[in-house]
């Protein structure tokens, strides 16, 4: 009895995770390297930070899973900029406490649901905006125009990819 409930268990696993096709691999693999590493680039050449630790998080959404709702343009710029927003919100109004960084990311959790552009590295953007105690600038600058830039470079990239979904499956 125990054991059939085991067995029923690791099938559903199996079931719900999703599995991979090598080329999807090696596609993900590629797209992030190219988003983070343009991002950078950028960064040096224009002296401009576009690189923040979360953006990381998001090119898992890009390009390691394109056809989710959470990776959608709408959720990616939306949702990151709400976080940015919210963030230099909490710090102006609250500083940097730790109960103004769970105020941050609840709120921009929230925010992110009503608006219907919920993004899972938006919590850590807005993890981040208090930790880093973020000014207006941080909105336009890293977050808004790095969102756009890797939402940009995951569309070229995958109308380049033959055989691969266009992304994104919707803009809004």
């Amino acid at each position: 009895m125990v054991w059939k409930r085991i067995q029923a268990e690791r099938q559903r696993g199996r079931d719900y995770q999703p599995r991979f096709q090598q080329r999807h691999v090696i596609g993900a693999w590629i797209g992030a390297l190219l988003a983070i590493t343009a991002l950078g680039l950028i960064s040096l050449w224009s002296h401009y930070p576009l690189v923040v630790a979360p953006f990381g998080a998001s090119t898992v959404l890009l390009f390691g899973h394109p056809s989710s709702p959470l990776a959608q343009p709408r959720n990616v710029v939306l949702g990151n900029t709400v976080a940015a927003v919210v963030s230099v919100s909490c710090v102006t109004a609250f500083g940097d406490g730790p109960w103004v960084m769970g105020l941050a990311v609840a709120v921009t959790i929230a925010l992110g649901q009503v608006l219907r552009c919920l993004h899972p590295p938006a919590g850590a953007v807005a993890l981040l905006g208090v930790l880093l105690k973020a000014q207006p600038g941080f909105i336009w600058m890293p977050v808004l125009s790095g969102s756009l830039v890797m939402m940009l470079i995951a569309v070229a990239y995958s109308r380049l990819q033959p055989g691969a979904e266009h992304y994104p499956h919707h803009w809004l």
